[in-house]
């Protein structure tokens, strides 16, 4: 079992990494950490009939396995393709029709070769020009009926191309890599020669690129990609990040934080960083500067992630663009007074969370949502405050006039009138938004059957507003207003427990099946962070906190150990967002409130 997390102690204090379980998965250069040390590498060379895979023949297979400088076997056999070999190819290998008539069909040394290649066992392929070699093994499995292993490859071709000039290899042709290396064999064309030449040419590549930080078979899968020498060279900073998921800091010249992330894995993670991978030219901005790598280790995902809120809300790094300045977002409530109507707040009582839309994405989401409601439901638009009854000297506005308002402010009736408006006004934000959906779903029609396009579409953008403003009030609202949940989740091995106290992680751990729960859940529970009572909304936690565990919670397999009195029922209401399908948006523009 992991030692448990209370969220007490600050940000950054390192936690024990537990065991970790997984579902086995093909080896892929982003979740391999080996050495290059420790790798091994089957370095292959085929002779064809031509150069077209599909269209020609193999005439020739050799191979070897090599690891840490030691080769560990040699595979060569001649293969019958079955035509005649052209009289160009012979020039080139030596190899004649006569040669090939005794040899075994590709058909029979297929299977022996994949076996003896070690690819379906993590085994890295190799080759010089790796598309022609790659090319024809691809096509004899397919015509054959063989599953192709797909084995990382690393071509020593694209490899030569980012390691030397060419003052040092005028071409990157083998002969000309086996003189500049020395190697003791030279290629001549036969496969078996030829691949004991590219495996000598791969060791005097590796050596030239070890300097520029590729050290590990993850770094080789980008080597030969366009990254800036200078940016390579810091891969050393990655050098000690553990594997396990995490949080991880890069950290300035004046150390300042500049950006903050989390992982499943972070030394996978943060090791993309200093390769190609990472396509983004701010962040390779960032990675320009830093001179650090901090990192804290959790014990599980949803631990990371509420770290990561936690740590950009601390220290807004610049180079984070989602989840900064959480506690900002806008709001739509009704205000306290005589003829109240929608106002967007950017600040919100907890006692007010029963009757709010949001926070929503942007500024303009709450006023195209605001100005929906206020339409269909016949709220007052204009700010003055109003008195209970109208004065004998009081006046309308424009609005009266235009029939956007019914005009409380001089009418008695009419204010009686705007009374109704304002309790379908409080029901929507209460949770039952089915009466404001309908009127402007059937608005919506009405202005396509008139083929008022423009008119209809913007009223769909309405439309999404609305639901998603309140989607997110509803998800929000019984985490925020409940003292305590204790949930629990089934992992691979293990069962996760957290504890969420006024909407705020207080605390998890992980326990592994066979062992008795209930005495690790009440002492998680005792040991976790004391929460207060708050006021205000995001005083405990931010929104984006109580979102991520709000949407842990609604995840597959989750089962309650334990709720407190709440406030409000943890469901939603029956005619809520959650029952209405979000529009399509006019575009696909990302939602900078959601967590990165």
């Amino acid at each position: 079992m992991t030692p448990r997390s209370s969220f007490a102690p600050p940000p950054g204090r390192r936690l024990a990494l537990g065991d970790t379980h997984g579902t086995p998965v093909q080896a892929a250069f982003e979740d391999l950490g080996t050495p290059l040390s420790e790798v091994e590498f089957m370095v292959v060379d085929l002779e064809t009939t031509g150069g077209r895979a599909g269209a020609h023949e193999i005439t020739e297979i050799g191979a070897v396995r090599v690891r840490g400088g030691e080769v560990l076997g040699e595979f060569a056999t001649l293969v019958n393709p079955g035509v005649p070999i052209p009289p160009m190819i012979t020039v080139l290998t030596g190899i004649t029709t006569a040669m090939v008539l005794e040899a075994p069909r590709i058909e029979e040394v297929l299977p022996s070769f994949l076996e003896w290649s070690g690819m379906t066992r993590g085994v890295v392929l190799v080759a010089h020009n790796a598309r022609f070699d790659v090319g024809f093994l691809k096509a004899a499995c397919a015509e054959l009926g063989h599953t192709w292993p797909a084995p990382p490859v690393v071509d020593t071709l694209a490899l030569a191309r980012r390691a030397l000039t060419r003052d040092e290899a005028p071409n990157m042709k083998l002969g000309t890599l086996a003189r500049l290396f020395h190697t003791p064999v030279q290629p001549n064309h036969r496969a078996l020669a030829d691949a004991q030449a590219t495996a000598d040419v791969l060791h005097g590549l590796l050596e030239r690129l070890a300097p520029l930080g590729v050290t590990h078979l993850e770094d080789l899968a980008t080597a030969s990609d366009p990254v800036p020498p200078a940016r390579r060279r810091k891969s050393s900073m990655a050098e000690h990040v553990p594997r396990g998921p995490g949080v991880y800091q890069f950290i300035g010249p004046a150390g300042e934080v500049l950006y903050v992330g989390t992982a499943t894995d972070l030394r996978s993670r943060v090791r993309s960083y200093f390769t190609s991978s990472e396509k983004r030219k701010r962040i390779g901005e960032m990675v320009d500067l830093a001179c650090e790598v901090r990192v804290i280790t959790c014990g599980s995902v949803i631990e990371a992630r509420v770290r990561e809120l936690r740590l950009i809300d601390q220290h807004q790094p610049v180079y984070n663009r989602r989840s900064r300045r959480a506690g900002s977002r806008p709001w739509i409530r009704l205000t306290e007074e005589a003829h109240p109507r929608l106002s967007i707040v950017r600040s919100l009582p907890v006692g007010a969370l029963d009757l709010v839309w949001g926070p929503f994405a942007s500024r303009m989401q709450a006023e195209l949502a605001l100005d929906a409601v206020s339409e269909v439901t016949g709220l007052r638009t204009c700010t003055s405050r109003l008195p209970r009854v109208p004065t004998e000297r009081a006046r309308a506005c424009a609005l009266l006039d235009l029939r956007a308002c019914p005009g409380p402010c001089v009418d008695a009736e009419a204010a009686r009138t705007h009374d109704a408006a304002v309790e379908r006004a409080r029901a929507a934000l209460g949770g039952d938004i089915r009466a404001v959906v309908d009127l402007l779903q059937e608005r919506m029609a009405q202005l396509s059957r008139e083929q008022r396009y423009e008119d209809a579409a913007r009223t769909r953008e309405r439309l999404r507003a609305i639901i998603d403003g309140a989607r997110r009030s509803e998800r929000l609202r019984p985490l925020a207003l409940t003292q305590e949940i204790v949930a629990t989740r089934p992992g691979e091995h293990h069962w996760e427990i957290i504890v969420v106290r006024w909407g705020r992680l207080a605390g998890t751990d992980i326990l592994r099946t066979g062992r008795e729960p209930w005495e690790t859940v009440q002492h998680l529970v005792a040991s976790a962070e004391h929460v207060p009572e708050p006021s205000r909304i995001g005083e405990a936690a931010t929104v984006e906190e109580t979102n991520l565990l709000a949407d842990w919670l609604r995840s597959p397999g989750v089962r309650l150990l334990h709720v407190s009195e709440a406030a409000r029922p943890l469901a939603c209401r029956v005619g809520g967002g959650h029952a209405f399908s979000l529009p399509p948006a006019r575009s696909a523009a990302p939602d900078p409130w959601k967590a990165a």
